[in-house]
């Protein structure tokens, strides 16, 4: 009998359009499930985190209110959250024409009832408009967060982020990439189909190359892969092929919390009805120091980041010339990312200190004096 996280992929499949053979598709695997009533931090530790393996835990959110339109609303009512039009064509142009991509794509903030709106009258779901990594802290939904705080109090997880919201309708699409940070993704409403690849098939997956940031700053994204996972083109990556042999497959369900270890590639799909929306909220942790050290996909983000500095610097004396301050403003906070970033490895790693002091000070008189 089929169960309702197969039924769902093989629905993703029809509508994503899926061309992987069937002798792909045996090599597909389902990420673990564990309940969280037999689970303590330590196990978590030694099976999970320690050893950098996802898995789905079920029971942390059992008494989480559901995170519908309705209740959003209601809590955020005309505050100003960003969001980003991507279109849907976009996902049929090769990756290696765009010119931004992720968190590089230019957003727009607008107050949540027009969002609730596009989600309403289906403006949202025909040209993909998405609300994107919006943090919570100083938002209306600050004071609804303490059971979502629990989550890494009961997994034992040490937080270098605050909660980020993601919100849209179904059918939206989280290009595959990776992070350089532990990750949760905590499904709050809707589901998510999610893809998954281990740190060691990079290069089979074909990463953008960290240079990219040399020519495209910060709109482009050294964590991102070229490729579609379902729409394979084997001739013109034939690594894939290989890669497809170590791919997860499975459904993020309503209450379900998703660990993802830094350096796994993972691709997100959000599933519900037509009228519906997918909300979830996602947050980063410390990666533990015998797996951060040696996690290769770590650090070529960074190298990424510091080949942005150029660009990033000739948009600035752009900004000031010009005086446009709102273009300048936002030139200041990739500074104030680019030098948190090297802050937490600088303090996490002594013998990266001297290395990147001189960096990171440089980056935060930058910041600091165009502020």
């Amino acid at each position: 009998m089929l169960n309702k996280n197969h039924l769902i992929n093989l629905s993703m499949q029809s509508e994503l359009g899926v061309t992987h053979s069937s002798e792909l598709d045996r090599s597909v695997r389902s990420i673990a499930r564990v309940s969280a009533s037999a689970l303590t931090a330590s196990e978590f530790f030694e099976q999970y985190q320690k050893p950098g393996i996802p898995v789905i835990v079920t029971g942390l959110l059992d008494t989480q209110p559901d995170w519908n339109l309705g209740y959003l609303r209601e809590k955020l009512g005309t505050f100003a959250l960003p969001i980003r039009r991507y279109g849907r064509e976009r996902y049929k142009q090769d990756k290696r024409t765009w010119i931004s991509i992720g968190s590089g794509t230019e957003a727009q903030r607008v107050p949540f009832i027009d969002y609730a709106e596009m989600l309403q009258s289906g403006e949202a779901r025909e040209h993909d408009v998405y609300l994107v990594k919006r943090s919570l802290k100083d938002t209306p939904l600050e004071q609804n967060l303490a059971l979502l705080q629990r989550v890494g109090e009961k997994l034992g997880l040490s937080p270098i982020s605050n909660f980020n919201l993601w919100l849209g309708t179904s059918g939206h699409v989280t290009c595959l990439h990776y992070d350089p940070m532990d990750g949760t993704l905590m499904q709050l409403h809707g589901a998510k189909k999610v893809v998954l690849f281990p740190p060691s098939q990079l290069y089979n997956l074909y990463p953008f190359p960290f240079w990219v940031h040399l020519r495209h700053g910060l709109k482009m994204r050294a964590s991102y892969s070229q490729v579609y996972p379902e729409r394979p083109d084997f001739e013109a990556f034939p690594r894939l092929r290989q890669a497809f042999q170590h791919r997860y497959d499975d459904v993020l369900q309503q209450g379900e919390v998703l660990f993802i270890p830094a350096g796994w590639w993972h691709e997100l799909t959000t599933v519900g009805d037509e009228d519906g929306i997918v909300c979830s909220v996602n947050r980063f942790w410390h990666i533990p120091a015998v797996r951060s050290l040696r996690l290769w996909s770590k650090w070529r983000v960074h190298l990424g980041s510091v080949c942005a500095i150029p660009h990033v610097l000739a948009n600035m004396v752009g900004a000031i010339a010009s005086g446009n301050s709102q273009a300048l403003s936002q030139i200041c906070r990739n500074l104030a990312k680019i030098t948190h970033n090297l802050d937490s490895e600088c303090a996490r790693s002594e013998t990266l200190y001297l290395r990147l002091r001189l960096c990171r000070a440089s980056l935060r008189i930058l910041s600091c004096c165009s502020a």
